[in-house]
């Protein structure tokens, strides 16, 4: 479904022009907008910039001409900004955005108002997340304008998700692994067996949240080092469904697999790889319920491709958000990240594409497709 969440009417260049030098000659404006800590702007009824404050042109390093009539998202680079021919505002992905739906409430009621919005931004390595809180505010002159303020909240917003995210993970298997140690006082001989294996697996779960949580953020800074070797596909998901069958979140489910098609070997990271896709069945066991079953498959009959099927659909809402780094479908902050990461190391490390298709009848696949170079 791809409807116009927003009006798509733009404002004609002259418009825009005789706008900019109404409000320049307004030096009152202009130094409000100028006082702001903030990066701020006016734009028209079309939601198009007619006036910049210092400090947005100055974190961008445009000059005032350069942001004229653009709209929030096209100045930001949003990956979405140009999918419609109208611009920002009218794709389907638009009509979760925090920046559009301020805007656009705040002329529809004529009142402030205040979101959080979250966009992955175009730059020159692939793509960044923004994480912001913007304000809309009326503004009668001559003609009705919006005073459109930003604050970037990014660092604040990743903290806490990868903090909470992190920690919820380690306290689950530490709380795991600490009762474990209290029962095993009075365990039988047979039971300290059956235990040992327990912790095993506790202890690789403390271990890949902590290597993953280190992964993530070395991948945000442009740290993370790749080696590229060859990886046989199919032994690396048998460990990987082998492995994720003993996760405390395959309980009362199952995961079959590995379904191969052509050859499987190929040219990967094997670490960065196996990170990818346990997150994806990690995600899939997690919104499967108990006697679902997660599939796992690969083929390489063009391209090396791999799918991980769960049975669950998720709603429109979730979909056009799912790669968002803190978007989350629980009310705990700081989950759903894998997507994200999946996505960041995938493109980003990868040199490869993510994507997802979900319905009702089918349920979701999550499907990683490699470069064609990558192919044995």
């Amino acid at each position: 479904m791809t409807t116009h969440f927003a009006p798509a009417a733009r404002a004609t260049d002259e418009g825009i022009k005789a706008d900019h030098i109404a409000l320049q000659a307004m030096r009152l404006v202009r130094q409000l907008l100028d006082s702001f800590p903030e990066p701020a702007l006016i734009l028209n009824p079309q939601r198009q910039i007619v006036h910049a404050n210092d400090k947005l042109l100055a974190l961008l390093r445009i000059e005032q001409e350069q942001a004229l009539g653009l709209r929030p998202g096209e100045m930001l680079n949003c990956i979405h900004a140009c999918e419609m021919e109208a611009g920002c505002g009218t794709s389907k992905f638009c009509s979760q955005c925090g920046a559009v739906n301020a805007i656009w409430e705040s002329i529809k009621t004529n009142t402030a108002q205040m979101r959080e919005c979250r966009i992955t931004c175009r730059v020159p390595a692939g793509f960044a997340s923004l994480d912001l809180r913007v304000w809309a505010t009326p503004l009668a002159l001559d003609s009705q304008f919006t005073v459109f303020a930003v604050q970037d909240i990014t660092d604040e917003k990743r903290r806490a998700v990868l903090e909470r995210a992190f920690f919820n993970e380690i306290l689950d298997a530490a709380t795991g692994l600490q009762g474990l140690l209290e029962a095993s006082a009075e365990a039988t001989p047979c039971e300290l067996v059956e235990m040992r294996e327990i912790g095993s697996n506790l202890t690789d779960e403390l271990l890949e949240e902590i290597r993953s949580y280190r992964d993530l953020v070395a991948a945000e800074r442009v740290e993370l080092q790749t080696n590229v070797a060859e990886v046989d596909a199919r032994a690396l998901l048998m460990q990987l469904c082998e492995k994720y069958s003993r996760h405390s979140l395959a309980e009362g489910k199952t995961i079959t697999g590995p379904v191969t098609a052509g050859t499987t070997q190929i040219r990967s990271d094997a670490a960065l790889l196996s990170r990818i896709l346990g997150h994806l069945i990690k995600n899939a066991l997690e919104a499967s319920s108990a006697g679902d079953s997660v599939r796992v498959s690969f083929e390489n009959t063009n391209v090396p491709t791999f799918s991980v099927h769960n049975p669950s659909y998720m709603p429109e809402k979730v979909q056009l958000q799912i790669f968002q780094r803190s978007f989350s479908t629980k009310a705990a902050v700081g989950h759903g990240i894998g997507t994200y990461t999946v996505k960041l190391l995938t493109e980003g490390y990868l040199g490869g594409e993510v994507e997802f298709s979900s319905a009702r009848h089918s349920g979701t696949v999550f499907t990683v497709r490699l470069p064609q170079q990558q192919g044995g």
